[in-house]
């Protein structure tokens, strides 16, 4: 089969490239120590369920499922796999699963011998996860199989002509809890009809993120009585487009946490930022913390505290928009300010549909970015009708897991 032949192919690819890259080596090596954990974790007498996930956004995604499911039924053991190092490194030691592994690559071999060692009872794959054969086996052993906030596009190969062999994968699914009706009726298209609209999992996972986010002292002591202007995930070109903008505004302070962090990038910041006060957070000492209200710019250079900083913002930029396409904007909209990202948007709908309710605004260079934000701080009116919008759009959208779960347990009780 040719697709088995394009996985061997892979395999050899990635092992090839291990040795010129650390995220593909890490991958390489945490494939093959797949099963040594399993083997060295699995309970034989317990009942797992199985939640895949291929990197870490569509963990987040996943997440409030896993957690809601965990507490619905805690007589069964979760098995949590990653198909990326972003996954895997960062929530290997996740609290809410059982095991955590990297699935080994869809081989005809490997599935059979992973399927073996776990046994589930049921499994959950997010958003854009479709294995041949681990899934042709999961219905050949008749596994409840679920595709959970998933989305679909008339250009994937399921809707072409020339997709016809591999669309039968499709067929493995049990139940497809799809992200909107556009996907619906794409899968309708081509004689599926186990569909249901549930919406995106993520505005549950970004409002129980709002609620138990923490305060950050400095950051409070930082923002002061100031406006603060917040960029979440933002590359070169993003940070070269909006910061011209406010070396002449004294009367606003930003806050960048950049996309990459590394000192090469760090580097690049400062010299644009040459001419303000600007303060690294990892960098703090007691002395910088007690002139932190005099400072104009603070740069975030590390991970984990993007999603709690957003509360502290009046208008929020989510970066990529300028490249492959733009990060969570659901993270900064939950804080109900109005998000502003780059043009490359046209593939997510939640920029389409903030946009539609007033709550989202794309730019496309310098000159787009001033106009939005001289109408913001000229028109309180205006920022203040873009906030509430913003929020307001996360509230509306949020329930997926509940419903979701909701319609599984259903369909169990017939």
């Amino acid at each position: 089969m040719i697709y088995n032949f394009v996985f061997y192919i892979y395999e050899l690819g990635v092992f090839i490239a291990s040795f010129f890259s650390e995220k593909v080596k890490k991958m390489w090596h945490g494939e093959r120590n797949a099963f040594k954990i399993l083997k060295e974790k699995v309970d034989a007498s317990a009942d797992y369920a199985w939640f895949h996930a291929a990197s870490l956004g569509e963990f987040e995604q996943g997440r409030p499922i896993i957690e809601e499911f965990r507490r619905t039924y805690p007589e069964k053991k979760i098995l949590l796999t990653f198909f990326s190092p972003s996954g895997y490194e960062v929530r290997k030691d996740y609290e809410h699963a059982d095991i955590v592994c990297y699935l080994p690559i869809d081989t005809p071999t490997n599935a059979i011998r992973f399927l073996r060692l776990i046994r589930p009872s049921v499994a959950f794959f997010i958003k854009y996860e479709f294995w041949y054969n681990y899934l042709h086996i999961l219905r050949h052993r008749n596994v409840p199989v679920y595709s959970v906030s998933s989305i679909f596009r008339k250009n994937q190969i399921f809707f072409k002509w020339y997709g016809c062999q591999y669309r039968h994968v499709l067929n493995c699914f049990t139940h497809f809890f799809v992200q909107n009706e556009q996907s619906k009726e794409l899968l309708h298209g081509i004689g599926l009809d186990n569909v249901d609209v549930t919406g995106d999992t993520r505005f549950d996972r970004v409002l129980q993120i709002s609620r138990n986010s923490k305060q950050i002292s400095e950051i409070e002591v930082f923002k002061g009585d100031s406006k603060v202007f917040i960029a979440g995930s933002s590359w070169l070109p993003d940070e070269q487009m909006f910061i011209p903008y406010f070396m002449s505004r004294k009367d606003w302070k930003m806050i960048i946490a950049p996309h990459v962090i590394s000192e090469e990038h760090i580097s690049q910041l400062l010299e644009l930022l040459k001419g303000r006060k600007v303060v690294r957070y990892s960098k703090l000492t007691a002395d910088d913390v007690k002139s932190l209200k005099d400072m104009e710019v603070m740069i975030i250079d590390c991970f984990g505290l993007l999603s709690s900083i957003y509360r502290y913002g009046d208008v929020a930029y989510v970066g990529g928009g300028f490249g492959v396409g733009i990060h969570n904007l659901p993270e900064a909209a939950v804080w109900g300010m109005p998000v502003i990202f780059g043009p490359n948007n046209e593939k997510f709908k939640e920029a389409q549909e903030l946009k539609e309710c007033g709550g989202g605004y794309e730019v496309k260079d310098y000159n787009s970015f001033s106009s939005v934000m001289d109408n913001f701080i000229s028109n309180v009116d205006i920022l203040h009708k873009a906030a509430e919008a913003s929020g307001n759009y996360v509230k509306i959208h949020s329930g997926a897991t509940e419903r979701l779960l909701s319609l599984i347990k259903e369909s169990k009780n017939k």
